[in-house]
């Protein structure tokens, strides 16, 4: 053993010149020089790691560990290379261990936005990502950490969408193997990431090509919007508010739910949606009709002007993605969607209005397939889409007859 245990406590404390001081078996008390000239002492192992490199790992400060400690620590990490084990491997995997457990999925998700701040397109961009991860990843594996997020988290997120909103699912499972993997490269996780498709997935899934079907949204028949638009008015809350407002302008959840008190101008009644907001990134000018306009006047007016119109339960937050859809349920009528409106009003103005179809594409902001037409127009058709918008909403909102007496 004295071949082996070199030095002797005394010798460590008394070691003040720069070099190496050999205890044995590869480990070393390393003396250094600091830059106020004093000495410097800490622990080195030296040893060839399993697969043939030479390797040095640090064992802390000899002021903190002790002769005694040390060796037994140097005797741990031989063992680890007989064993086919690289003992700076082996730490490094520990320590990224321990820190998975500090940050949740949820966290790592916002870091990992933040960090991506500058490549988004747009604002759009951005809020598509936290919108799905907030509504089909967060309620399922959002609170975890992230070292512990494995396959049967990301398949219980996967699964309910997995057939009906193939798109949105793709979508959703490549956002959650960027973020795992941004997670990984930052020490928060090991392993294989659980939302890789290929190899992995893809065999507990089936492709997309497989599932996706044309699926139309439910939409109510036009022919129904009376008495529908009648039972919404009897709904208390900024969501049904905030419903009526998506039909009567034919626009989106997204473009509703995040409309400002800016963006609308009251005298001229129109409501300009900023281009970022848009499925088609370009401005959307859209004619208030008076229907519209008597739910902006159930609204509280905010004095200041990048206030939501339909704010939510936080403050300075708008209404959540699910608010409209909830409202349906409580109506009794889950078998609606939102966006199913859109084909309502379309199928209303094909089959009882004279308007031109394009003046009704122009009013859900949909892109002109055909080329030609497109370098043609230049305008918006606002003007048309003020009567069509007008007309819409009186077909939902009938002002009843008044029968004078005689």
């Amino acid at each position: 053993m004295a071949s082996l245990y070199r030095l002797s406590a005394r010798t460590v404390a008394a070691a003040k010149a720069p070099g190496l001081y050999a205890d044995g078996g590869g480990l070393y008390l390393q003396v250094t020089r600091g830059g106020d000239g004093a000495s410097r002492r800490s622990w080195l192992l030296r040893y060839t790691a399993p697969d043939g490199r030479r390797r040095e790992m640090g064992l802390g400060s000899a002021a903190l560990v002790d002769l005694a400690d040390v060796r037994d620590a140097a005797l741990a990490a031989r063992k680890q290379v007989r064993s086919g084990i690289d003992p700076i491997e082996a730490r490094a995997k520990g320590r990224m261990k321990v820190r998975a457990k500090v940050m949740c999925f949820r966290q790592c998700a916002e870091a990992y936005l933040a960090s991506h701040e500058s490549s988004w397109k747009n604002a759009k961009h951005r809020w598509q990502w936290e919108n799905t991860l907030q509504v089909h990843a967060y309620p399922v594996f959002g609170e975890i950490p992230v070292g512990e997020v494995g396959v049967a988290q990301v398949m219980a997120a996967l699964d309910p969408i997995w057939l009906t909103k193939t798109e949105t699912a793709s979508r959703l499972r490549g956002r959650i193997e960027a973020i795992l993997d941004w997670a990984a490269v930052r020490g928060h996780r090991t392993g294989d990431n659980p939302a890789r498709w290929r190899g992995h997935l893809q065999k507990a899934l089936p492709t997309i090509k497989k599932s996706l079907r044309v699926r139309h949204h439910p939409a109510l028949p036009f022919a129904e919007m009376a008495p529908f638009m009648t039972k919404l008015a009897r709904q208390a809350g900024v969501s049904a508010r905030a419903l009526e407002f998506c039909i009567f302008t034919a626009t989106r959840t997204g473009e509703t739910i995040h409309a400002r008190w800016s963006e609308i101008d009251l005298d001229a009644q129109t409501w300009t949606i900023p281009a970022e907001r848009m499925k088609i990134p370009r401005e959307h000018r859209v004619p208030l009709s008076p229907a519209a306009m008597a739910v902006l006047g159930d609204m509280p007016h905010s004095a200041r002007p990048n206030d939501f119109v339909f704010p939510g339960l936080r403050a300075g937050q708008p209404l959540s993605n699910m608010a409209l859809l909830m409202t349906l349920k409580r109506m009794g009528r889950g078998d609606l969607t939102t966006h199913g409106f859109r084909s309502s009003f379309r199928d209303w103005a094909a089959e009882r209005t004279d308007f031109p179809s394009d003046v009704a594409e122009a009013a859900l902001a949909h892109i002109v397939s055909n080329q030609v037409e497109a370098a043609y127009r230049r305008g918006d058709l606002f003007d048309k889409r003020r009567q069509l918008m007008d007309a819409w909403g009186q077909y939902c909102v009938p002002v009843p007859s008044i029968t004078l007496a005689m």
